[in-house]
């Protein structure tokens, strides 16, 4: 090749180069506004992943994130120039609501919202303080970007942009590009997204999972999209929901239930205590020599103690337990059984046991309209509610009536039930130990959370000195709550000796969920140095790793089966959920509910999977992640992927199986095809 054919070539490459570069300045200048809300709102959708999920790096969710801002901005083109402001500015106003609300819900829930939840939102004034004591200066970090944004528009307005772009823009071709590079975006993108993640999206239980790999965007779009199908599903999709419920249940092979526990109970009278936020992590634990829950500690030494007890509960918290514990079946994927779906028909302990002539009923010191407990509490089948009109509010803690008052006061209410019924089911919901654990003025001081010792200064002279250890923190708030709420189960406990009644009564004792504090705080508590009074280093081989694994497994709370007279005394250390609590305990008292999707753990033992709701699942032999796909073994013994396989198919099958059952009313509906 010739010199002159090469220099004609490289002068074409100069052109080429120039003139692109030409068209590239000259689009960023007369695009200025367009391309500051696909850059500002990219940033925000990048943020509310990292601050939630930690997900700062995947490329195919940055592209996806950038493609979905494109393709929404691209409408703007259609508008004239001066007018574009306002439409980009409202898109992002819905932008920064997504990433606000979805922030806040996080650190509450440790899940994303969900427009199902709206009914819900009259919950949000009955736990405000516990809300706001979450609130931080990082939640409104979104909304820098849209000050930024409407600073750019005046600038843009004092430099008359607007009027030069007016006169050369070509607003249906540039639509018509723009939008097509988007779609070509995303459809590259999504193209490599796994079948495991699109499963997600479709299912909608694994929320994280959703955001980390399509975006916060596309997550609460698909919500929406999930949540107006809900409302159909009289129209879709019920023959099939159908069919798997029948299918599953004529086909599950029935539990030999004849063990030593059947029985045992049969005829006797059934308090529930529903037991706000008490933790496994109490028992036995003490801090300066101090028990924390001395009564606790007692019940699980005279009763039937299960310490490897999980909660499968989502966004419902303690309605979810409610709903679990006494029906065998898991919240719902999208909203809330208690607000969504209080009108289904539910096959529950309360039903069960009033076929039996038994008297049901429920007692809490806060109002009835909590968690809508005035419409489900009759669908679970209590005939009478015992709420805050029927007491007198004399001392307040936290979210309503103190314990130590709910207490006294229930007593001659429980003893007039005892005389006028033969048999009776009652279910206790305590309060006082509800987040946020601010009320240190009424849990007084007798707990001690700081620490002294004796150190060697620089002088070489001994000093004594005090350390805040856990003085002042939120986990250190939440143990003194804690003490505070198990002196007053004790002075409940010892009132029954006192007035001689419920002799002949069974008391099944369970806390309704963990505290929801990060593991930060656990971590603070178990790598603090007490000989400089400060968190110990990573390197420290005395370190303790306490991981995300370690913080699900500490979510774990105690239950406990227990009568006043010497009744069974033994730890069983099964893993065991929530859903398993229906089969367990009816095994104990001679009920049976046909359509529960847990087991009596003393059939299944150690083989047992516990399915929460996010997919994730346990096991006696390994905790799986189902947002990661990973897991971490619980046993020196191999894994097997074959086992994994087994236990994902099975908690996928209970979470879908137990979604339809009560979007569809399915036990209503075709519960008398199943083949008894």
């Amino acid at each position: 090749m010739n010199k002159e054919v090469i220099k004609k070539y490289r002068n074409k490459t100069i052109n080429l180069y120039k003139k692109c570069k030409k068209n590239v300045i000259n689009y960023i200048k007369h695009n200025r506004l367009f391309l500051s809300f696909i850059l500002l709102t990219f940033i925000n959708c990048f943020l509310v992943r990292y601050l939630t999920v930690g997900n700062w790096y995947n490329e195919k969710t940055f592209f996806i994130d950038f493609a979905i801002g494109v393709f929404f901005g691209s409408f703007a083109y259609l508008i004239k120039p001066n007018k574009q402001f306002y439409y980009l500015f409202t898109l992002f106003i819905v932008n920064v609501l997504i990433c606000v609300i979805n922030s806040i819900y996080y650190t509450w829930y440790s899940s994303f919202a969900s427009f199902s939840l709206l009914s819900a939102l009259g919950q949000v004034g009955e736990v405000g303080d516990a809300i706001f004591e979450k609130l931080k200066i990082i939640h409104f970090i979104y909304l820098v970007p849209i000050f930024i944004f409407w600073y750019i528009n005046v600038r843009l307005k004092k430099k008359d942009y607007f009027s030069l772009v007016r006169k050369i823009e070509k607003g249906k071709r540039l639509f018509l590009y723009t939008i097509l590079v988007s779609i070509m975006l995303l459809g590259i993108n999504l193209s490599m997204i796994s079948k495991t993640s699109y499963g997600s999206l479709v299912k909608q239980w694994n929320r994280e999972s959703i955001v980390k790999s399509f975006g916060i965007v596309i997550y609460q779009g698909n919500d929406l999209i999930q949540t107006m199908g809900s409302k159909l599903n009289s129209l879709f999709g019920y023959d099939e929901a159908s069919r798997k419920f029948v299918e599953y249940f004529t086909n599950k092979e029935k539990e030999e239930s004849d063990n030593k526990y059947t029985d045992i109970y049969k005829g006797k009278n059934v308090i529930f205590m529903h037991l706000e936020s008490m933790m496994t992590f109490f028992v036995d634990l003490k801090i300066n020599g101090q028990e924390i829950t001395p009564n606790l500690n007692k019940l699980t030494k005279e009763g039937l103690y299960f310490s490897n007890f999980y909660p499968e509960i989502s966004v419902g918290t303690s309605s979810d337990t409610e709903l679990t514990v006494n029906t065998s079946l898991l919240p719902v994927s999208s909203g809330t059984v208690f607000v969504s779906y209080y009108d289904r028909y539910f096959e529950s302990i309360e039903k069960l046991l009033s076929k039996n002539g038994y008297y049901t009923f429920s007692m809490h010191g806060n109002k009835a309209s909590m968690w809508n407990r005035h419409k489900m509490h009759p669908s679970l089948g209590y005939q009478d509610m015992y709420f805050e009109d029927k007491y007198n509010i004399d001392e307040v803690v936290g979210l309503g009536l103190s314990d130590f008052s709910f207490y006294k006061q229930i007593t001659p209410i429980l003893t007039n039930i005892e005389n006028n019924h033969e048999n009776y089911m009652g279910t206790i919901i305590t309060l006082s130990n509800h987040t946020p654990f601010e009320d240190l003025d009424v849990y007084g001081n007798l707990l001690d959370l700081t620490y002294t010792t004796t150190i060697v200064n620089d002088d070489g002279v001994k000093e004594e000195v005090t350390y805040d250890y856990l003085e002042g923190t939120k986990l250190g708030n939440y143990i003194k709550s804690a003490h505070y709420a198990d002196k007053a189960l004790g002075e409940f406990i010892n009132s029954l000796y006192e007035n001689d009644i419920m002799n002949d009564t069974v008391f099944v004792m369970y806390g309704d969920h963990d505290a929801k504090l990060s593991k930060n705080e656990f971590n603070y508590y178990y790598n603090f140095d007490f000989t400089t009074g400060e968190i110990k280093d990573e390197e420290d081989p005395t370190y303790i790793e306490f991981d995300y694994y370690q913080n699900e497994l500490n979510r774990k709370t105690p239950l406990i089966v227990w009568t006043k007279e010497d009744g069974l005394k033994k730890e069983v250390k099964y893993y065991m959920g929530m859903v398993d609590v229906l089969p367990t305990i009816g095994n104990m008292l001679g009920i049976k509910n046909e359509f529960a999707l847990g087991h009596d753990i003393f059939e299944t033992k150690w083989n047992n999977i516990i399915p929460f709701p996010n997919g994730n699942f346990l096991t006696s032999k390994v905790y799986y992640n189902s947002s990661k796909e990973e897991y971490m073994p619980l046993t020196n013994s191999p894994i097997d992927e074959t086992y994994i396989e087994e236990c994902k198919l099975y908690t996928e099958t209970i979470i879908e199986l137990s979604n339809d059952i009560i979007v569809y009313d399915l036990i209503k509906n075709e519960g008398d095809r199943i083949i008894k």
